[in-house]
């Protein structure tokens, strides 16, 4: 107790030097975990828009995420019913899934022959009551709640597409979409055909499928129309005529300008036909995140039994289905080592250069302690101590100023665009959302000065007695 009370003491003999090493380890923190908040946020933010996009685990066969996009008829899941129920009423699984839902993805061609104008999409058949569930899951609190699935309560021929699919097809001022410009008219500009007027054999194809849309109940159209030309498992084309109810940005460009999302009993007549239906996969939407790994452990064990078939499936989580979620995480854990590293660097020469000094205006007071009897380790733990301390300090007060300053930022309104989002979100930093980090960083940051403080102590310690005490 005598010697935290000395270097205590030691501390407050010189208040300035004292009080701008502590300022430097508080400012060090306070950024560090100001960092590491806003990387939890953006963490959380992009985890939440790809588990509502689908789901945290798929059931998917086990060459569709290789080979799938060139033929995903090929990699289809038969007779998914069966499995479905069986994920459904699993009883270990049971309360861990809010939602598990099929999905079928296939390639084909959109056009609006009323403007003589096509491009190649990706095609997406969802059930939109499950689709609506899942945007609206939030474990972790995003301020900004998920978008009303427009397909909910059309009819069986609505679609929506990307906004970039609408401003290449021209389907922007039907639709009523901002910011949406159309091209500039040019001298080669294709001649318009007459409003439903499509090529014979096209319009010999949408026949069926305009008669089966009628069967659907829901909304009325908003007036857009496409027509979606697919190969069917058969290997004929089929068509569909839909109807676009709304246009979504889907964050990315290149995913804007492709997507066609559409119900999944249109897709599989599209796709299929007279046959069976097929799904390319199963997602899985879970109450917890942290459920992941005993859900995907459950549903591997579900999918290689009876229900499964011999169907040769697999069980995928949104990590390994989204890539680039996990290089951006591991992107921001780098730079996040990278700011603690130099901020590391900073604390030890800040507190190096403060115990260096204080043994230089302190080396008479060294060699009288040494003279009265105080040992080499005695002078060491002294100086050590005055690094603890400070180290201490100045993490009490770089957690503080981090959690006000958090507190400050969440109210104060800013706005950020994260990646892949087409919304702009509060900024929010979520100093306190991860513990381990927040501890782990104070005490890396007590450890660090203190042993910044064991050279110069080991150097004050080596002093010789007599030449100590000649100082002057």
């Amino acid at each position: 107790m005598s010697e935290l009370a000395l270097a205590f003491r030691n501390l407050l003999r010189n208040r300035r030097r004292s009080l701008s090493t502590l300022l430097t380890l508080a400012i060090g923190l306070t950024a560090i975990l100001l960092f590491s908040g806003f990387k939890a946020n953006l963490g959380y933010t992009m985890l939440t828009a790809y588990v509502r996009a689908g789901g945290h685990l798929q059931v998917q066969h086990r060459d569709y995420y290789l080979y799938g996009s060139g033929n995903p008829t090929a990699y289809a899941i038969a007779d998914y019913q069966p499995l479905l129920d069986a994920i459904r009423r699993d009883p270990v699984l049971e309360s861990m899934i809010t939602v598990a839902t099929p999905m079928l993805r296939f390639g084909g061609l959109a056009g609006n022959f009323d403007a003589g104008i096509s491009r190649t999409v990706i095609g997406t058949g969802y059930v939109a009551a499950d689709v609506n569930r899942m945007r609206q899951w939030n474990e972790y609190g995003i301020p900004v709640r998920g978008r009303h699935f427009a397909l909910e309560g059309t009819t069986r021929d609505s679609a929506i597409v990307g906004v970039g699919v609408a401003r290449v097809l021209q389907l922007c001022e039907p639709l009523h979409l901002a910011d949406c410009p159309s091209p500039e008219p040019t001298t080669t500009e294709p001649t318009k055909r007459p409003a439903a007027q499509l090529p014979a054999d096209i319009a010999a194809l949408a026949a069926d499928s305009v008669s089966a849309a009628k069967t659907g109940t829901g909304a009325a159209g908003s007036g857009a129309r496409l027509e979606l030309l697919s190969s069917s498992s058969r290997g004929a084309p089929n068509v569909a005529t839909l109807n676009v109810v709304a246009a979504e940005d889907q964050g990315f460009k290149e995913l804007d300008e492709v997507s066609v999302i559409l119900h999944l009993a249109q897709a599989q007549q599209l796709v299929f036909g007279r046959a069976a239906p097929k799904i390319t996969a199963i997602m899985v939407l879970l109450n917890k995140s942290s459920d992941e790994s005993a859900a995907a452990a459950r549903l591997r064990e579900i999918v290689g039994g009876p229900a499964g078939g011999a169907q040769h499936l697999v069980v995928r989580s949104f990590g390994d289905l989204n890539p680039f979620y996990v290089q951006s995480e591991q992107l921001f854990d780098v730079i996040f080592n990278f700011i603690s590293v130099l901020i590391g660097g900073i604390v030890l020469f800040t507190v190096s250069n403060t115990m260096n000094t204080s043994v230089v205006e302190r080396t008479v007071e060294i060699g009288t302690l040494r003279a009265i009897g105080l040992r080499q380790g005695g002078v060491r733990r002294l100086f050590v101590i005055e690094g603890f301390m400070l180290g201490c300090a100045g993490a009490v007060l770089g957690v503080a100023s981090a959690i006000i300053l958090g507190i400050a930022i969440n109210h104060s309104g800013l706005t950020w665009l994260p990646p892949a989002s087409s919304v702009r979100l509060p900024l929010q930093l979520r100093v306190l959302g991860d513990l381990s980090t927040l501890f782990g960083t104070s005490i890396g940051l007590v450890a660090l000065a203190t042993a910044s403080a064991w050279w110069p102590a080991r150097r004050a310690a080596r002093l010789n007695v007599v030449e100590a005490l000649r100082h002057a």
